[in-house]
């Protein structure tokens, strides 16, 4: 097994998952549900850590929730505090007249920091997420301290370094009425068990690694929604992501201006970003840490939440400060409960 020992701040560097996939997970235990208000109801899910720990704020990506931190957080809230944000139309999180587009994103996540914390956090965004996470860090550098970017979806500059998959899906998502009538038929279809395994066969390797007790909690909460005004906010923010990935010059002069350290993490066989993306970003910021994860695709904190945990502690203790140090953090138990 890989001993996880590597040069810090190096780009490009290739870690074995080894017998770290598959590891016993400990048993899932839903998260506290949290509301604060950003022009709007936010949802917000506390998966608990040490008062005034370092505060971690996950943000997950397209079509995603509060929950694909589930397996992760279990090896991390020993020694720190992770909390997950829903994005607008995501999760627990009703768009309320809100754009749920990139910006809307953004400026949602900014918000919810500011009531969250006292201090800088740490931003940990996975897709989608990702993006969303590096912005709002270009936006209000004094807010975060760092940023963990599992296989982010960061414009490339180069069409060739978008996956085929990826061109497809948009193209169908960006053409008026076309991207409704195919998600429509989709959610007419598809059962929410299916609906969930579907996005987990496209983004990981071997679906069978994500905890089962995780998926389940998945499957219950794509249950418990109207399916209908989800895939609207999905099908704003994938047309508002495509316009990103297609028009990258801003957003990439944004990103140049990142100072924060950051840790990059991707899976080798991401079929949705594919890995010469983040080699490529690696080569243009090359202060940096990318750790790549081998035989994991696009979703490592479910599909190799020890793997993604112990690369996120070692980077954490260099780049951010022993656990022990404390942020001023608001517990976000303080926020009002949805009950």
């Amino acid at each position: 097994m890989d001993d996880g020992t590597a040069p810090v701040g190096t780009a490009g560097t290739d870690r074995a998952t080894g017998s770290l996939v598959g590891v016993s997970a400990p048993r899932f235990v839903p998260p506290a549900s949290r509301e604060v208000d950003v022009d709007g109801p936010v949802h917000v899910a506390d998966y608990g850590g040490p008062d005034g720990a370092p505060l971690l704020v996950c943000v997950h990506g397209l079509g995603g929730s509060h929950l694909n931190w589930a397996a992760l957080a279990p090896y991390l809230t020993d020694r720190y505090r992770l909390v997950a944000v829903d994005l607008l139309g995501h999760g627990r999180t009703p768009a309320a007249g809100r754009t749920p587009d990139v910006d809307g994103h953004v400026s949602l996540l900014h918000g919810a920091i500011d009531q969250l914390s006292d201090g800088p956090v740490v931003l940990v965004g996975n897709s989608l997420g990702g993006l969303v996470s590096a912005l709002c860090a270009t936006d209000s550098p004094d807010k975060v301290a760092g940023l963990v970017l599992i296989d982010p979806a960061l414009p490339a500059g180069r069409i060739g370094l978008v996956h085929p998959r990826v061109v497809s899906n948009f193209v169908v998502c960006a053409v008026p009425g076309v991207g409704e009538r195919y998600l429509a038929a989709r959610r007419a279809r598809s059962n929410p068990e299916q609906t969930v395994r579907r996005v987990l066969a496209v983004t990981c390797v071997d679906p069978a690694r994500v905890p089962s007790d995780v998926v389940d909690a998945h499957i219950e909460l794509t249950a418990s929604k109207d399916r209908a005004p989800g895939d609207a906010a999905y099908l704003a923010s994938a047309r508002s992501l495509s316009r990103v990935l297609a028009r990258p010059r801003s957003t990439l002069h944004r990103l140049a201006t990142l100072g924060a350290p950051v840790l990059h993490l991707h899976g080798d066989r991401d079929v949705l970003i594919p890995l010469a993306a983040a080699r490529r970003m690696a080569g243009v910021r090359s202060d940096w840490r990318l750790e790549v994860a081998r035989d994991i695709g696009h979703a490592p904190m479910l599909e190799a939440p020890v793997w993604t945990s112990l690369r996120m502690r070692e980077w954490l203790d260099v780049d951010i400060g022993p656990a022990d140090g404390g942020h001023d953090a608001r517990p976000a138990g303080s926020t009002p409960s949805i009950g």
